[in-house]
């Protein structure tokens, strides 16, 4: 059995985290730097939907939702690479999650609690945010989520500043995790295997 080594960005770059962890705006920035189309999920099921990710909760409930996410991001890993910023929800689920390990590099943007409330307070169109007190949701979401989260191929935390930052980091991490990764290819060829 051969193993095939391909170029510098050998899959689909999913960036995962809560929201307000600046995937979109990362995304957007790391895909131009790289030459790749980015490609925002929520986006892909807005359109898919034909409605906004709000009303999908309003008339189907989160249950729905998750499920027409799930199909699109596995639609998506199906494309030419790109980067492709999923919802916060989206790493949770174990089917998602398994897709996005077979197909692409998952990147972790972990923020923390008090940049989170800041960034997410400036919009009010998210609908797990609605009910209760701000902080404390994010709070309940980080504790559920981050574990999942750490499960990512590559963790970067989120800067609070020019974008630019954070993107400079997700691309050092990207050059170690794909040199890592061809180092290991190289070996496995040298063995023969």
């Amino acid at each position: 059995m051969t193993v095939e080594c391909k170029g510098n960005i050998p899959r689909t770059i999913v960036l995962i985290g809560m929201m307000g962890a600046g995937k979109s705006t990362i995304g957007r920035r790391l895909a131009g730097k790289l030459g790749l189309r980015f490609v925002d999920a929520d986006t892909e099921i807005e359109a898919a939907a034909g409605c906004t990710i709000e009303e999908i909760f309003q008339r189907h409930g989160e249950a729905a939702f998750r499920d027409g996410e799930r199909r699109v991001i596995a639609r998506l890993l199906d494309q030419p690479v790109h980067v492709l910023a999923t919802g916060g929800g989206a790493f949770n689920d174990p089917r998602t999650r398994e897709a996005i390990a077979q197909r692409g590099v998952s990147v972790w943007l972990r923020a923390d609690v008090d940049l989170l409330v800041r960034r997410v307070s400036r919009r009010n169109n998210r609908p797990l945010l609605r009910n209760g007190d701000l902080r404390t949701t994010v709070e309940r979401l980080v504790r559920e989520r981050y574990p999942i989260y750490a499960e990512a191929d590559i963790i970067v935390d989120s800067e609070d500043g020019p974008p630019e930052k954070t993107v400079d980091l997700v691309l050092h991490a990207l050059d170690d995790h794909f040199a890592a990764s061809r180092q290991k290819c190289n070996q496995l060829q040298a063995a023969g295997r």
